[in-house]
């Protein structure tokens, strides 16, 4: 099935996915930010399918603002069960694409630590995980 997504749902897309990512670099402040959100960042890259289109194309669109994890997390957290809507109305293997390529991420975010991770970015997890599923 083709996905036909306005440029809106796709900011939308944009902004739950790179947004994830910003949140994940807040959470793994302690280790390494940097580490954390690159990592996160390689896995939005390796992304297939309408979803890997959609970030893939330049996010001019996106404006995550705010300077604290909260205020990112007000945008990001609906914006991700916006996302799964959305595509979940068209295509549903495509919205499963979306939650496992976010997933990815999240996981990739957390191997960048040596041995478990942290306890503030297992709580950051937790909750992109549950706006994924909501």
């Amino acid at each position: 099935m083709t996905v036909n997504l306005s440029a809106q749902d796709e900011t939308t897309i944009r902004t739950a996915a790179w947004g994830t990512v910003t949140l994940l670099s807040f959470a793994g402040i302690a280790g390494s930010a940097h580490k954390v959100g690159t990592e996160a960042s390689l896995a939005l890259n390796a992304a297939t399918g309408a979803v890997g289109h959609v970030l893939a194309e330049q996010a001019g669109g996106v404006k995550i603002k705010g300077k604290s994890a909260a205020a990112i997390a007000d945008q990001v957290l609906p914006a991700l069960t916006a996302s799964v809507k959305l595509l979940g109305e068209q295509d549903e293997a495509e919205a499963e694409n979306f939650r496992t390529t976010i997933t990815v991420a999240v996981e990739a975010a957390n191997r960048a630590h040596k041995g478990e991770p942290s306890p503030t970015m297992a709580e950051m997890s937790r909750k992109i995980t549950e706006a994924l599923h909501a």
